[in-house]
């Protein structure tokens, strides 16, 4: 079996979108988290899944409310991404940004390149994290030509489609 450390600096090498997971308790009260590991399940119906690691509180707050959203992130919002993945938690992390809502009232990012506003389905534990389900109620897509914000090896960057 493979050790911890080697399967972390493999997967480093695997670039992806960075996203923010959002949610809402029912008191009001909003957390988020920064996300790579965010993949489409399926188009009918709409479902995507999100890995949140069990340790970050995230995890129980957005099982406890039952819905989420995924908000794909532009270059311009690196930012964001730092805030999200750093030590401010709770709804202070909310603090910067242009931030709304859709169907279920979970926060969505104005700039966001993609929002989906989901309903939690199903949550399978796998190993150190959380795989849950969500069926998207709604999407918001950012109009303009914004590159994406990239992750891998440790390091930002993003590309410009031809």
């Amino acid at each position: 079996m493979t050790d911890v450390e080697s399967f972390k600096a493999g997967m480093r090498q695997l670039t992806a979108g960075v996203c923010l997971v959002t949610t809402q308790a029912a008191d009001g009260s909003r957390s988020g988290l920064t996300a790579t590991a965010v993949c489409s399940v399926s188009a009918e119906p709409p479902i995507l899944l999100v890995c949140v690691n069990r340790d970050n509180g995230n995890y129980a707050a957005i099982r406890a409310a039952g819905r989420f959203a995924v908000n794909v992130l532009a270059a311009e919002d690196e930012d964001l991404s730092n805030r999200f993945a750093s030590a401010v938690s709770g709804d202070e992390r909310f603090h910067h940004g242009d931030w709304g809502t859709l169907a279920s009232g979970v926060p969505v990012l104005a700039s966001a390149l993609a929002s989906f506003d989901c309903t939690l389905l199903e949550v399978k534990d796998m190993g150190s994290h959380g795989v849950f389900f969500g069926q998207v109620e709604a999407v918001k897509v950012r109009s303009g030509d914004a590159p994406p914000l990239l992750y891998g090896d440790g390091s930002y960057g993003t590309l410009k489609f031809l």
